[in-house]
């Protein structure tokens, strides 16, 4: 089936569709504030900000050019997708250029460009270089730093309180643990479904941990099927016409990947799942 069948198998990350846990009735008015964690795809600022006073084509147009007519952090022309969730909530901040003395009144986005489900280091042991420190754990320790200093004290009826009314947006997050794998150039490609129990159980247990600390509706967003984006199809093109259809998009193969999915994440899925009895 090639490469292909391989990377729409592994970017079934977490859960075949969006899981929301315990979402009140009504999609607009619902939460105070929304809390996300993530990589380019719904980053704001956060990438931005640590290049500090460094040049950075991210500082340029033309990012920001549709929407704020200038470069302000999202890695994109205008928007990012968490920037449409609303729930009538003013555009949701990301954390760090106010990360010591911001009151995050709506909300804070912890996202980071480039950001893995997985720290760095684990990588390490395969003779592989992950770029960007910033993963989901770090995100979530600025998270609970932040939690602290607006919610202070050995009381957690005031973080759960605060958690309560909040939406948490974990992702997505978790493609760039493939993206960096395949693109790395000297790692065998077929090798890279060994990450999908470890990447998924990394985020499983973030999701414990926030319904640990009170939170009670969680959006999981699932990865975009990379396979069919054109660099992929560029980097990784295939001399048999199988593995395409007749657009010279993905071919059908990805009916057989999903068909595997279930084979691979079974164990963790229901461990996910089992996290929205927990929290209602």
């Amino acid at each position: 089936m090639g490469i292909f069948k391989c990377l729409s198998s592994l970017l079934l990350l977490v859960l075949p569709a969006v899981l929301l846990l315990n979402l009140p009735p009504g999609m607009c008015g619902c939460y105070k504030r929304i809390f996300s964690f993530g990589d380019s795809i719904i980053d704001t600022g956060n990438f931005v900000h640590l290049s500090r006073n460094g040049s950075s084509p991210y500082k340029e147009l033309p990012y920001g050019m549709t929407f704020f007519k200038n470069a302000t952090g999202p890695i994109c022309d205008g928007r990012v997708l968490v920037d449409f969730y609303g729930f009538q909530l003013p555009m949701i901040p990301p954390n760090l250029p106010e990360q010591d003395t911001g009151s995050f009144p709506n909300g804070a986005n912890f996202a980071v460009a480039g950001a893995t489900a997985i720290p760095p280091d684990y990588y390490r042991r395969w003779n592989h270089s992950v770029p960007v420190p910033h993963s989901l754990g770090v995100q979530i320790g600025w998270f609970k730093e932040m939690l602290q200093r607006l919610a202070p004290g050995d009381d957690d009826g005031a973080k759960r309180q605060l958690l309560n009314e909040s939406l948490i947006v974990l992702g997505e997050i978790g493609g760039n643990d493939y993206n960096f794998w395949f693109t790395d150039g000297k790692q065998p490609h077929e090798q890279a479904d060994q990450f999908i129990p470890d990447i998924v159980a990394y985020i499983g247990s973030f999701v414990q941990e926030l319904i640990g600390l009170g939170a009670n509706s969680i959006l999981i967003p699932n990865n975009f099927p990379i396979g069919c984006v054109p660099l992929y199809l560029s980097a990784f093109s295939s001399s048999k016409p199988a593995d395409y259809d007749g657009q010279r998009n993905q071919s059908p193969t990805h009916q057989p990947a999903a068909d595997d999915a279930p084979v691979l994440y079974p164990p963790a899925t229901k461990s996910i799942t089992n996290s929205r009895r927990n929290a209602c």
